[in-house]
């Protein structure tokens, strides 16, 4: 499948709002986003898939829990839960297999030695239809951001991704920092 890539029109750093208009979600869906840090796509997100939908925040800082659970109350959302997980161990996200209609790898892989495992992980995770999103920082930033050795392209994560069964559908040029991935669960 054929699909053009997407263009956010940032010149700048992210902007979740436009970045979340092109995943798709709809009210009711079930959402996790691994490696959720203080939770801002989360609660975007949750506002987005409604009363009716569930947003899960994954993340292995109970700091970062804690922040997200405090930005949900704030708000008054109720479809925001919280599990602490490491991501790289498959099943440890605590969520059922086929469970998810939508999952969010946002400036997570970087972080990881073991992609491939957080990535089996959320194809484990997600229903049959269901979509990826792989948001992680281009190499050559300018020195912005984590160091460039930890950085991986967009083809061979767009690979990695292939290799454990998911097909992909587009390229979202995010900002100047960082791609955007999307893909779908066969």
């Amino acid at each position: 499948m054929n699909i053009p890539a997407l263009n956010v029109p940032n010149e700048g750093f992210m902007d979740p709002q436009s970045t979340i208009g092109y995943f798709g979600l709809r009210e009711g869906m079930r959402v996790a986003d691994f490696g959720s840090g203080s939770g801002y796509f989360t609660i975007l997100i949750a506002r987005i898939v409604g009363e009716g939908g569930l947003v899960t925040a994954i993340d292995v800082m109970d700091s970062a829990l804690d922040m997200v659970r405090a930005k949900a109350k704030s708000e008054g959302l109720k479809n925001v839960d919280t599990i602490r997980s490491n991501l790289e161990v498959t099943g440890s996200s605590g969520l059922a297999s086929d469970s998810q209609d939508f999952v969010l790898l946002k400036n997570i892989l970087f972080q990881s030695n073991k992609k491939e495992e957080i990535i089996k992980e959320a194809r484990r995770v997600l229903k049959s239809g269901g979509g990826l999103a792989v948001i992680d920082w281009k190499k050559g930033s300018h020195g912005f951001g984590p160091p460039d050795d930890l950085r991986t392209d967009e083809n061979t994560i767009r690979e990695m991704v292939l290799q454990v069964g998911l097909d992909y559908l587009r390229f979202i040029e995010v900002d100047v920092f960082h791609y955007g991935l999307m893909f779908v669960k066969k």
